[in-house]
């Protein structure tokens, strides 16, 4: 069971690194804790570790919304100019 814990932790590393890496950011000390996962009874924390003011403010634009309604706006324009050309497989949505 401790070693489900550990496991768990590990996997929530891999989302946490993959979530961030999809929006762009990168946190270098990202890891799982040694100490708290050492041991015969594992608590394993998630180290998240430092990063410099411009990652900080990525970071807090990411979870503010900025980001992904700026990302969201992107895809959308995308698509408008695809279908705009008559690119196959795209339907125009209406305004």
């Amino acid at each position: 069971m401790e070693t489900d814990l550990v496991q768990v932790a590990e996997e929530a590393l891999a989302e946490l690194k993959a979530g961030l890496a999809g929006v762009g950011i990168t946190l270098p000390s990202l890891r799982l804790d040694p100490v708290s996962a050492a041991g015969n009874y594992p608590r394993p924390l998630i180290d998240l570790g430092r990063c410099n003011p411009a990652t900080a403010r990525e970071l807090a634009a990411v979870l503010s919304g900025e980001r992904l309604r700026g990302r969201v706006r992107e895809v959308n324009r995308a698509a408008r100019q695809r279908a705009a050309v008559g690119e196959p497989g795209v339907q125009q949505s209406p305004r």
